[in-house]
């Protein structure tokens, strides 16, 4: 029978998938750095973009793409290379703002939802390490008999997509009330900015500096 899998199965995924989504790395900082910069809006723009983002990945896992990232260095270095700079390139950015308030953003919300849900896109598809995570992590899955290696593999990334939706909502709604007073004072949202910009040119630099796996 397709996908019929046993209990264990899918207990032993379900709580792998919980972990990696609660673990901290690139994706999760910059949904919860948008949220705590702009408010909830935009955190869920965030959190779209980076989902958006996975499920490349999960297609590109799925027909068997990202071996290239896994088996060619050269590849792999130029994604890697890329990524790093587009990291950067919105550290930068943000180390150089001068701070906006709600009421700011709310003159141009349509807009800025649209960027960082672009940018959300682009900072988990421009993420190799993704890609060869998926690769390593989804085949631990697939079972013989269960139906086609490349169906298995879409399903459970997926499905990994599909946890991630009862997770970081209620974790963009939270930190959404903590910190959503605090945009409106420019002066801090600039202090907020210049946090944001540190912590993604260091995930920039962490990225271009770090080796295959």
């Amino acid at each position: 029978m397709i996908f019929d899998y046993s209990l264990a199965h899918w207990a032993t995924f379900f709580t792998a998938a919980v972990l990696l989504n609660l673990s901290p790395g690139p994706d999760m900082a910059f949904i919860l750095a948008q949220t705590a910069k702009r408010g909830v809006k935009f955190g869920f723009s965030a959190m779209f973009g980076i989902w958006t983002g996975a499920f490349v990945h999960v297609i590109f896992a799925a027909l068997g793409l990202s071996a290239i990232l896994a088996t060619s260095a050269v590849a792999f270095s130029a994604v890697k290379w890329i990524a790093a700079a587009y990291l950067i390139w919105l550290g930068i950015q943000a180390l150089r703002s001068k701070g906006t308030t709600m009421s700011d953003n709310s003159q141009v919300s349509s807009k800025g939802s649209m960027k960082i849900f672009k940018q959300g896109v682009l900072v988990a598809v421009l993420n190799p390490k993704v890609a060869i995570f998926f690769l390593a992590f989804l085949p631990q899955f697939v079972e013989v008999g269960a139906g086609p290696v490349s169906g298995q593999l879409f399903l459970h990334g997926t499905l990994i997509i599909v946890v991630a939706a009862f997770i970081e909502p209620p974790l963009i709604l939270i930190g959404g009330k903590l910190t959503g007073y605090l945009s409106n004072n420019r002066q801090v949202s600039r202090w907020m900015d210049r946090g944001l910009g540190a912590l993604f040119v260091w995930l920039g630099i962490k990225l271009a500096t770090s080796d295959r796996l």
